[in-house]
């Protein structure tokens, strides 16, 4: 496993850096060519730039990236709708299976979506790029379902640590966020490997960036308090930020336009933005640099923050690909600044920068849009390499957290499927009873009953049987019926009917049963269907011949045991 891993991170850096020579070849043809053509100044500062007729051709480039998405979702359309809620959805819920083209699709897809203006990120496309790979390398290794899965988690992590230069928080990615949380050991060590070597195989091809923050985050205990407070407002701000994204998905499915247009009139609209403030456009990471360093006045942070929320919710709404990491950390970088600099002014005896809040922000607004805050703790302070601003962070994204969580449910990357009825969380442990059978639990030599015996000599059996309900057999040996103790409660008392009345008339004759082939899901609910304790299992091909019984005690036990052995690192796979 720990080979495979480390090709897989070598591939994923690969993969990163010619996701990332894609993304500077569409920025070239559009943007750069554009500008030229159009004779269009792109900003270099957080400010409103200046008005002038020209700035009306910067509409046309995000929305250039509209028409070039119209090939790929008229020949791709399913890997277009392939988003990161449903690559989650694939690899905790449906095996991990993810096709090799799904990497290309949507990685041309997103690089034409950020080289021409769109409001996204390249986390998002990069995981998804090093998950397929991943999944390609188990399925050619045919690979179990659980090793298969960690395979994927691998990938998507390497392609996020080469991504941000930062291996740490490529692994928590991986574990709190692709994993749901789920830390196993034998996940762990393969998931390290993989993004140590992409984030090696980045930093050998492609110039990493620091950005550069304030020396000082805190010089009072007491300053804690205002990070705290900074976290609680972004968590409101996060929880906002969901709402709004996908009603502006929902407004998008809504419009009576062609299919193929909507990716146009997203462009259109995001250029629109741009024309007064173009800072909205791509991925934001040079204008947070400059937030960072604490330039932009309050009223422009501001704006920048609440137009680079609708202008990344159009990008996802109208289809154009792409991740919502980076537009999240941009976005709290401008929140952050924004309340850096209120602060500022009503407390003007503080030492600190206001660079200092917008760099907490950053990582409080990624851990409540996400619900990760390791993550984003980690991933902060890996970009920034800034350990003066673990403790501030750590507050803020907890508090950030907690508030988002308080006011919506579910973050992002999973609020699609629940809309869907898919809760990952329930799909977990849905997935362990489904990998079980019937076979796995059964007991193989059951206590029958004949259904002639009395029920005198019954009340003698019941007193040495270790179960409470017991198949009927006839006088074939096949199943008649069942009887449960509860069945004869109300005659055991009448010593006289002991005799005269046969088991077959207390029981049930119309019996449930299950066969050794169903999961234990299945069983489970023909169990809570009529509220039983046990079910038959019998042949199914004549449906009465008995081969066991599974009891309800036994499904739990094995389930447990299952789950334990994947907490430890085990496996558990019966496909």
């Amino acid at each position: 496993m720990a080979f495979v891993a480390a090709i897989i991170g070598v591939a994923a850096g690969l993969g990163n850096y010619a996701f990332r020579r894609s993304i500077d070849f569409f920025h070239w043809l559009v943007v750069d060519n554009g500008s030229r053509l159009f004779e269009v100044a792109m900003p270099t500062e957080l400010a409103m730039v200046e008005w002038s007729p020209e700035r009306l051709f910067v509409i046309l480039f995000p929305a250039a990236g509209g028409v070039l998405m119209i090939l790929l979702w008229l020949f791709f359309r399913e890997d277009m709708k392939f988003s990161f809620s449903r690559f989650m959805e694939v690899i905790n819920l449906r095996g991990a299976k993810i096709s090799g083209r799904i990497a290309i699709t949507r990685g041309i897809a997103s690089a034409i979506t950020l080289g021409t203006g769109g409001s996204a990120g390249q986390e998002g496309p990069i995981a998804q790029i090093g998950g397929a790979i991943g999944s390609q390398f188990g399925q050619f290794a045919k690979m179990s379902r659980e090793r298969l899965k960690i395979l994927v988690a691998c990938g998507a992590s390497a392609g996020v640590a080469a991504t941000f230069n930062a291996p740490i928080a490529g692994v928590f990615f991986g574990t709190e966020i692709i994993l749901v949380s789920t830390f196993a050991f034998t996940s762990f060590t393969p998931i390290v490997i993989a993004s140590t070597l992409s984030t090696a195989v980045t930093r050998s091809l492609l110039t990493t960036e620091v950005f550069h923050t304030p020396e000082r985050f805190l010089n009072s205990p007491l300053e804690l308090i205002l990070y705290v407070l900074l976290g609680a407002i972004i968590g409101i701000l996060s929880a906002g930020q969901v709402d709004l994204h996908f009603r502006i998905t929902d407004l998008f499915d809504r419009l009576k336009i062609p299919h193929l247009a909507k990716p146009v009139c997203g462009g259109l609209l995001v250029g629109i933005i741009a024309i007064g403030f173009p800072q909205v456009m791509g991925n934001g990471y040079e204008f947070m640099s400059r937030a960072l360093n604490g330039e932009g006045t309050v009223l422009i942070l501001a704006a920048l923050c609440l137009l680079k929320v609708l202008a990344t919710a159009i990008t996802y709404g109208a289809g154009l690909p792409g991740g919502l990491f980076a537009p999240v950390l941009v976005i709290g970088s401008f929140a952050g600044g924004a309340f850096g600099k209120v602060v500022l002014n009503i407390f003007p005896g503080l030492s600190l920068l206001p660079g200092a809040f917008a760099t907490v922000g950053m990582g409080a607004f990624l851990a409540g849009a996400m619900h990760a805050p390791a993550t984003a703790i980690f991933l902060v302070f890996e970009i920034t390499d800034s350990y003066e601003a673990i403790l501030p962070m750590m507050l803020a994204c907890v508090t950030a957290t907690a508030v988002a969580r308080w006011r919506k449910h579910d973050c992002l990357e999973t609020v699609e499927l629940t809309r869907d009825g898919i809760d990952l969380e329930a799909g977990k442990e849905r997935n362990i009873m489904k990998a079980l059978k019937v076979r796995d639990v059964m007991e193989r030599d059951p206590e029958t009953v004949p259904e002639n015996m009395t029920l005198g000599q019954f009340t003698h059996f019941i007193n040495r049987a270790k179960n409470n309900s017991f198949p009927l057999t006839d006088a074939n040996g096949e199943l008649a019926g069942i009887i449960a103790v509860q069945d004869f409660l109300g005659v055991v008392l009448e010593k006289e009917l002991s005799e005269l009345v046969v088991i077959k008339e207390l029981a049930t004759l119309n019996v449930i049963t299950t066969t050794e082939d169903e999961d234990l899901e299945t069983a489970l609910r023909k169990l809570g269907a009529r509220d039983l304790n046990q079910l038959p299992v019998v042949d199914p091909e004549t449906g009465r011949k008995i081969l066991g019984v599974i009891n309800r005690r036994d499904i739990v036990s094995a389930y447990n045991r299952a789950l334990m052995k994947r907490s430890l690192g085990g496996e558990e796979d019966h496909e």
